[in-house]
């Protein structure tokens, strides 16, 4: 019976596996601008216009930095300009609206709570002592597709240089070993607001998601992904005391692995909006999801 148990367990993860790997595939082609490119490159710059529109004090302090009159490439944040433009290479690569309206409704919805849980936790706080600041939660669905588009590339070099039965053993070990090690960092680092609902909540949330891989792969490469990005954001935003750790850390690592954590969550939430959807499809004609 546990070998019978064993072996459907294999196949049900293999069927996921290829469910996986035919998603990706499908974004896989060598042509980097698509039709939606123009779409999604001009929807970033427009909220890019409204957030300095709407919080012009916050942009114009950053401009007053710089002496115009003197070497002003000097001051010019040459960080934030890479970061910036990194983002819309990245986020233009292959895009698909049909795929990306997700990505960009998991990435708002998603940011919101986390500056929630960490702004009225205190586990951190901005310099404008907002909790949350909402100028800050566009930039969490513009980095989940640049994860998206990361993970992909990855994937990509990943395949065409391992050898599948080898990789795959690895990559389980490597879930394992990273996903219970950050539990544990996460663990250490939040100590300080267990008295908090909002803390409670994202161990639980975070635990079920490690104990319930469905893509042992995908899930590695999401990680490293988001935790690869979120090291510059986090450098950026701690070091121009944008944002700061109650740790005082430029940056903890906790905070850059947590966006490891955090795309990894976004992933998975898109997968059961997915499964939701087109459930509901089935007794309401609403379009499928890709």
């Amino acid at each position: 019976m546990e070998n019978t148990d064993h072996k459907n367990g294999e196949k049900t993860q293999k069927k996921v596996n290829l469910i996986h790997d035919a998603d990706l595939s499908k974004s896989t082609s060598f042509s980097v601008w698509t039709r939606d490119s123009s779409v999604l490159l001009g929807g970033f710059f427009l909220t890019v216009f409204l957030v300095a529109y709407f919080w012009w004090p916050l942009a114009k302090s950053e401009l007053t930095e710089i002496d115009w009159d003197g070497p002003w490439w000097l001051d010019i944040d040459w960080l934030l300009i890479g970061i910036f433009a990194f983002m819309s290479f990245t986020i233009i690569a292959r895009a698909n609206l049909k795929t990306d309206v997700l990505l960009v409704f998991v990435g708002f919805c998603g940011g919101l709570a986390i500056e929630a849980w960490g702004t009225q936790t205190n586990l951190w706080f901005y310099y404008t002592s907002e909790r949350p600041p909402l100028w800050i939660i566009p930039a969490w669905p513009i980095a989940n597709l640049s994860i998206d588009r990361i993970t992909r590339t990855l994937d990509f070099f990943l395949k065409k240089f391992s050898k599948e039965r080898d990789m795959e053993k690895t990559l389980k070990v490597s879930y394992w070993v990273i996903f219970v090690s950050f539990m544990a960092l996460m663990f250490f680092f939040v100590a300080p607001t267990f008295d908090k609902s909002y803390t409670i909540f994202s161990l639980v949330l975070c635990t079920a998601i490690t104990l319930t891989p469905t893509n042992y792969r995908h899930a590695v490469l999401v990680f490293l992904a988001g935790a690869g990005l979120g090291y510059f954001l986090e450098l950026w935003g701690t070091t121009r005391r944008c944002w700061t750790y109650y740790t005082f850390a430029t940056p903890p690592l906790f905070a850059v692995l947590a966006h490891g954590m955090a795309s990894v969550a976004f992933w998975r939430a898109a997968l059961i909006i997915k499964i939701i959807w087109n459930r509901l499809r089935t007794l309401i004609p609403i379009p499928r999801l890709k």
